[in-house]
């Protein structure tokens, strides 16, 4: 990783050059939170013009980062799916935000909707460089009889590739488990697709037509091609035409996402139900399925369609999305979620956000109501985690990391803030928290199987990354820990002992 540390000294050095006021973004330690009204605006300014798209870094004049919430996990999934098969994940499909996301954290979370924001924080190994961990945290799920009722529409890939073990039939035991553990007050719809698609079941009540609805689900069999934008377009007219009052509409994709008939473009597949999903607001949520996978196109379908995707590669992981996470994710407690971190110009004077670059939104557009952003449920953690550079020999304030979201029911604008100065920071990454260096871990290793495209300053050998792990799971003691440090065995990544 020298080669990444050469490169991003060398960076800080030109824009060092380039402006004497350089900004940091650095965020740390848990701040307290306070409630703001709608029409705050945070303490360091107006919002600077953005920075161009794809720039990781902050220009000189700007010290605002902006991204819309992200809760997608599949990157992390499909990664594990490919190791433990043997192989390595194509550096393209690893955004290390979703693989941050994939653990549980240790954010207080708040009584009602909305969020708590926690921001902390510890330096590594490089001088003046830190990674700041912004997290946000929804309140706990209730208990299934107090969300609304649900009316999701599945829609399902029946290709003759969903033929593979793994695929077609990991989804119909998922869905006949689901069936029977959802509310009688709950309605399904069935939506197939392979050269055309198909309504095999419109909305139904649980209550009374189990049986129908376990009958629709065992005649699913694999066909020929894979017609995606038209399964997508008719799974919303479904969603449409079965629409509930007071409940939440939700469409469900299930499929390897290897389009290869019809429409492919994801832009041109979101047109087309573009206004059912504003309209109505039906939200998507897409569960990748397959060792071969069309990672890029699902992530851009969720990301654009208001939800988030998961990936499924066994019957463990197909149970905890269908039988906890979808349920978990009926009752939404926030719509239009952003964040914007600020950060302070006297003490930062460099810092980038680690992944989201498909997530990210314009400074200005922060407030702005119209742009959409990111649907958020019960019991959910977001964090960001930045690479924040301080300015030789300085100390106090470093960020103020906002929230901003919008009540699911009114659409009322709310927002919350958390701060950090540089005192709370951890003066190494090991004497923070276990779930920060859990954070750590899983960033650094996101960066080591894209090839360093993250440029993560501190970065451990691949040796001690891999040590580093498997303490941590006997710290934590948490499956998905140890589930990670075997991950990064298999990755067999170059330098690491046997």
């Amino acid at each position: 990783m020298n080669r990444h540390r050469t490169r991003r000294r060398t960076r800080a050095a030109l824009l060092a050059a380039s402006a004497a006021s350089a900004l940091l973004l650095t965020a740390c330690g848990a701040a307290e939170n306070h409630t703001n009204d709608s029409n705050h605006t945070i303490a360091t300014g107006a919002p600077a013009p953005s920075r161009a798209a794809g720039d990781e870094t902050a220009a000189p004049s700007d010290h605002l980062s902006t991204f819309a919430l992200d809760v997608d996990t599949a990157s992390y999934g499909y990664a594990r799916r490919t190791l433990a098969d043997g192989g390595r994940p194509d550096p393209s499909t690893v955004r290390p935000e979703e693989f941050v996301n994939s653990f549980r954290q240790d954010y207080r979370t708040p009584e009602h909707n909305g969020f708590t924001v926690t921001v902390d924080g510890a330096r590594t190994g490089e001088p003046n460089w830190s990674l700041v961990r912004v997290g946000l945290a929804t309140r706990p799920a209730t208990d299934a009889g107090e969300r609304p009722p649900a009316a999701l529409t599945f829609v399902i890939d029946v290709s003759g590739s969903m033929g593979e073990p793994g695929r077609l039939d990991l989804a119909k035991k998922s869905l006949d488990t689901m069936t029977d553990r959802l509310r009688d007050d709950d309605s399904v719809a069935l939506v197939t697709f392979s050269e055309h698609a198909e309504t095999v079941l419109p909305m139904t009540r649980l209550g009374g037509h189990r049986a129908e609805i376990h009958n629709a689900v065992d005649r699913l069999a694999p066909l020929s091609s894979t017609n995606l934008g038209e399964g997508v377009e008719t799974g919303y007219a479904t969603a449409v035409e079965g629409l509930r009052k007071n409940a939440t509409n939700r469409v469900v994709l299930i499929s390897d996402a290897l389009a290869n008939d019809g429409e492919t473009d994801p832009n041109a597949i979101l047109r087309r139900i573009d206004g059912d999903r504003r309209e109505y607001g039906i939200t998507l949520f897409g569960v990748g399925v397959g060792s071969d996978y069309g990672d890029a196109l699902m992530e851009r379908l969720a990301d654009k369609g208001d939800g988030h995707t998961v990936y499924v590669s066994d019957t463990a992981t197909a149970a905890d999305v269908f039988c906890r996470q979808l349920p978990q994710n009926i009752d939404l407690v926030a719509r239009d979620a952003k964040a914007q971190v600020a950060f302070d110009p006297h003490t930062v004077a460099e810092f980038h956000l680690i992944g989201y670059q498909d997530r990210k939104v314009a400074d200005q557009d922060f407030r702005n109501d119209t742009v959409d952003g990111g649907e958020v449920g019960p019991g959910h953690t977001v964090t960001a985690l930045y690479a924040v550079r301080t300015n030789p020999g300085t100390d106090g304030h470093l960020a103020t990391a906002t929230v901003r979201w919008l009540d699911p029911d009114t659409r009322t604008p709310h927002e919350n803030t958390g701060a950090i100065e540089t005192d709370a920071l951890h003066d190494d990454i090991w004497s923070a928290s276990p779930r920060f260096q859990v954070t750590a871990v899983a960033a650094y290793f996101a960066d080591a199987l894209a090839d360093g495209k993250y440029d993560i300053p501190g970065a451990p050998s691949p040796t001690k990354l891999r040590s580093w792990a498997t303490a941590l799971a006997r710290t934590t003691e948490d499956k998905q820990v140890t589930d990670l440090a075997t991950a990064i065995r298999e990755a067999g990544l170059p330098g690491a002992a046997d």
